[in-house]
């Protein structure tokens, strides 16, 4: 049956607000009876902006009060970005649906220069990505890297404000924001190797809301459903966190997944790569089999090196 009203947990940040109302937009063209309405909500993650995700909690504090709305009944869903869902969600919360991916990759965003290639000795790149870092600093090594925090418009004004020569944010974030003009160059994946889930959209619910699973079955992606269960099944298998520089990225042709993973120091001095195929049944198995290939590497042993320097 489908309800007279549902109400979708948000962050207040324009993205944020942008992705809840997509999939609004959507439910109420499945649903025409249904009014749909958006809980705006500020994150301990939006909050804290002087120090980076790896050093205040992760990516977890961008959707804790968002499953508290869920638990106790003020909202019936939430809406993320994929890549700031944590890998292993608390007990009592699924993801009922994946939204079909867009841009997967990162954007270079600068006012002075056309490419990443072409920042000159010491040009000041800003990332809150310890991911994003680790491969800048092994592919640019002359490039200084600082932290970054804050949404779109934060980030790009300190861009504009000379605190930056150049930034590397998510694609799909600027096109969502219709901010394509700012980007200046997309990475390939063999230069930065994106997050896990980068690009799509999940719809979290509570365990025992039961009555909402084929509502938003139509809201899933199948292609991209698989692809995503295979990163995040790679990032789980290795404790993946924003606490360490780990990316995975699928592909799909023809029903056959291409799973590559990587795994390095913030500094860039060791980079680790995998990767493997499977069919899409077996997505998770797909992750799992990258993330042994990692750890057979000595993944596991560079993230416990990692994590110690951290603590």
């Amino acid at each position: 049956m489908i309800p007279e009203k549902l109400i979708i947990a948000s962050r207040e940040s324009l993205l944020a607000m942008w992705q809840a109302e997509h999939i609004r937009d959507r439910l109420q063209q499945l649903y025409p009876g249904c009014t749909v309405e958006i809980l705006g909500m500020t994150t301990k993650g939006d909050q804290i902006l002087d120090k980076t995700l790896s050093k205040i909690g992760g990516k977890g504090l961008f959707i804790k009060e968002l499953e508290q709305a869920l638990q106790e009944g003020r909202a019936d869903l939430a809406v993320h970005s994929i890549k700031d869902v944590p890998m292993d969600l608390p007990d009592g919360f699924r993801l009922a649906a994946i939204g079909e991916r867009a841009n997967p990759f990162d954007a270079f965003v600068s006012n002075r220069y056309a490419r990443l290639e072409d920042l000159p000795q010491g040009a000041v790149v800003g990332t809150s990505s310890l991911r994003r870092e680790a491969q800048l600093r092994a592919n640019h090594p002359h490039l200084v890297i600082k932290p970054l925090r804050g949404n779109v418009q934060t980030r790009l004004r300190k861009l504009d404000d000379g605190e930056y020569d150049a930034i590397i944010l998510a694609a799909a974030g600027l096109q969502r924001l219709g901010l394509d003009e700012r980007i200046r160059t997309i990475l390939p994946a063999a230069d930065s190797l994106p997050a896990a889930g980068q690009g799509a959209l999940g719809i979290e619910i509570a365990d025992h809301r039961h009555d909402l699973l084929e509502i938003l079955q139509p809201l899933n992606h199948p292609v991209t459903h698989a692809c995503v269960t295979a990163e995040r099944a790679l990032a789980r298998a290795l404790g993946g966190s924003c606490q360490v520089p780990l990316a995975a990225y699928c592909t799909e042709q023809d029903g056959l997944l291409t799973l590559h993973g990587l795994v390095g120091h913030p500094d860039g001095s060791v980079i680790l790569r995998a990767d493997a195929q499977a069919p899409a049944e077996y997505a998770d198995a797909l992750g799992r089999a990258v993330a042994k290939k990692l750890a057979d590497d000595g993944a596991v042993e560079l993230i416990e090196a990692v994590l110690a320097e951290q603590a």
